[in-house]
């Protein structure tokens, strides 16, 4: 069907905009994507697209949106897409299109308040004696970093820590920042109107264009529009990963940490080892009662001796919010010291009381190790939250490169309120990729079998020449790898978490004789086109975790198909992101490695295959070296 004329103003703003590229080219999946999102706008209909790798997707959602008037949020997953919506997207946009809009195009990023320098921290460090008694036990590296940070504070517009060039520890960015839950809010701080995150909340209030990430987005669904603020559109760009996003968000977790979080903050006020020493006391039994149920189901109401320990907590907890009603000081510093410690306890206290109310539609599991273990509560199903302030309140455009089948199902979208369509990657799949599975290999169901997968490994890297990404669904099955194939190979081998990801990243791309090992948060977010890329190989198919309790609730719940229902699209999807880590370019070649035989062994293999991009498939190590071969002399 030709556009009619609504479709074309859409098409000739994105001709606009892609004319500022240096490349410029035209996609028809883009143009496709572009005129299905203008219609939805138009029509007031939710949309889900699923746009292949390479379809230009950012492009295609944001040219419609800007043409449609309307106010729009973007929630992102990855930090990496905001900077790039933001830093790159926008501003081409805003070049391309500012003549032809009634006023100059205005975004923002608007991310969670620990994000932010506070003011007030930062205050309260250059008080000498206040400085002395919260840095002294630091080590040098922490007080040198916190000592950088302040002198940041000083030259910096936005106080965003993602602006920094270099990665200060952890707890030294907790010394000049705050959570939501410690912040006493604007009205109540001398730096409120100064402060970097109502400045950046402020932005967010007028700004045409909102980027958030998914979890401020739910944060936002949970507490009813009160973060982000009204608006017409939101665009949920990786849509696969909405529902975990919005179940981590809409739970609670009560954990040891967050106890003794609560009493160093009192500590910080009131001196008293009595007191100091029940918050101890009662972190411990926390412990002590949640450990033996990590990675296990708890049945809701509570039983009498979590209930007891929850009790006792919160006991606890008003003690001392009774201690610090008591307080009077004329001290600002002091005052405000008090007044985080107060909606510390204040939003303890809340989370205390839900946990100890009977809440229908809700798993309770201890997650966690002995040492970080927390009491979770998170919703079986998040259609409802998600229809009450997203669904009936807005129109949504959801869009990734991989949709499972069962998302609109599972997102609580009626088949009546929204549209699905699949928009075709340009790259040639069928002649420049091959999937190859390893079938005969043994099925992970029957035990040991690393030995074979690591000889399976170095033969694939050999045939390429290094350039692998070799992607593992454990930390246990990577190390293992890694330790037997190190010496083995002559190729150079970086491991996740020996430097930061993008570092990582920089690295592997620097060289082709250097092969990557990594996890399952490799499986998305990493770009790396060309000739260091000829090889990715997936250890096995990434089904959830059987004994994970969320997991096995959802699947109790579902029933006898639950299977077919939850693991397989979910596994179907996280597959499918990994082997999208292989074509990039128009000109990439290479291999998708599966090294596990289910995937041609058992019925289920065909319909993940069906998820994946349409590559010539073997399962024959020959075809697949053969592939390699020519892939690396193509180079």
């Amino acid at each position: 069907m030709p556009p009619n004329i609504a479709d074309q103003e859409i098409l000739d703003a994105l001709r606009r905009v892609t004319n500022e590229l240096a490349n410029a080219e035209e996609r028809q999946g883009q143009d496709e994507m572009a005129i299905l999102v203008g219609r939805a706008l138009r029509k007031n209909r939710h949309l889900i697209v699923q746009a292949g790798t390479g379809t230009g997707k950012t492009l295609g959602y944001l040219v419609p949106a800007i043409v449609s008037g309307r106010r729009i949020v973007v929630s992102t997953v990855t930090k990496a897409l905001q900077d790039q919506l933001s830093q790159s997207d926008l501003p081409l946009l805003a070049k391309a299109l500012n003549p032809t809009l009634d006023h100059e195009l205005t975004w923002t990023v608007l991310k969670g308040r620990s994000n932010y320098l506070c003011r007030q921290r930062i205050a309260e460090l250059a008080d000498r004696t206040q400085s002395r008694l919260e840095l002294d036990d630091l080590s040098v590296r922490t007080k040198s970093d916190v000592k950088k940070l302040c002198e940041w504070a000083e030259s910096t517009q936005t106080g965003d820590e993602g602006e920094l060039d270099w990665q200060p520890q952890r707890n030294a960015w907790s010394m000049v920042s705050v959570t939501s839950e410690e912040c006493p809010g604007a009205s109540r701080c001398p730096h409120g109107e100064s402060c970097f995150s109502e400045r950046a909340r402020n932005e967010s209030q007028t700004a045409d264009i909102v980027i958030v990430n998914g979890w401020l987005y739910a944060l936002d669904i949970v507490t009813e529009g009160t973060i982000i603020g009204e608006h017409d559109v939101v665009i949920f760009d990786e849509a696969h990963e909405l529902e975990d996003v919005v179940t981590d968000s809409a739970g609670l977790a009560l954990s040891p940490s967050r106890i003794t979080t609560i009493g160093s903050a009192m500590r910080s006020i009131i001196r008293d080892d009595a007191m100091s020493g029940g918050f101890a006391k009662s972190a411990a039994r926390l412990r002590d009662a949640i450990v033996p149920f990590i990675n296990k189901r708890v049945s809701l109401p509570l039983d009498n001796e979590s209930r007891e320990t929850l009790v006792e907590v919160r006991g606890r907890a008003n003690e001392a919010l009774d201690s610090l009603r008591t307080i009077a000081t004329k001290d600002e510093s002091a005052k405000q010291r008090k007044l985080r410690a107060q909606s510390l306890c204040t939003r303890f206290i809340e989370d205390l009381d839900l946990a100890l109310t009977d809440r229908s539609g809700y798993v309770a599991y201890v997650a966690g190790t002995p040492d970080r273990c927390s009491l979770e509560m998170r919703p079986l199903n998040v259609g409802a939250a998600l229809h009450e302030s997203v669904w009936s309140q807005r129109t949504a455009i959801l869009t990734s490169a991989t949709i499972p089948t069962n998302l609109p199902e599972r997102l609580g979208l009626v088949p009546e309120s929204f549209d699905a369509c699949h928009v075709a990657s340009p790259f040639d799949y069928e002649n420049n990729s091959l999937l190859y599975c390893a079938s005969h290999l043994p099925d992970p169901a029957q035990g040991a079998r690393d030995k074979a997968v690591h000889r399976e490994i170095e033969e694939l890297i050999n045939a390429a020449g290094g350039r692998t990404l070799a992607l593992f669904t454990s930390y246990a099955r990577l190390n293992s790898a890694y330790n037997d194939l190190e010496d083995k190979l002559e190729f150079k081998i970086l491991k996740q978490d020996d430097l930061p990801k993008m570092e990582l990243l920089r690295k592997f791309a620097e060289s082709e004789a250097t092969c990557l090992f990594a996890t399952q948060s490799f499986f998305q977010g990493v770009d790396v086109p060309g000739q260091t890329l000829s090889l990715v190989i997936i250890d096995r198919l990434p089904f959830p975790v059987p004994t994970d309790p969320l997991m096995s609730a959802r699947r109790d719940a579902f029933g006898k198909s639950a299977f077919t229902a939850i693991d397989i699209p979910i596994a179907a999807t996280k597959l499918a992101q990994a082997a999208g880590r292989l074509i990039r370019t128009q000109t990439d070649l290479g291999v998708v490695a599966v090294l596990d035989p289910r995937l041609v062994t058992k019925g289920y293999g065909k319909s993940i295959i069906e998820m994946l991009p349409p590559m010539e498939f073997t399962n024959k190590l020959a075809r697949a070296k053969e592939f390699l071969a020519y892939a690396v002399k193509s180079r």
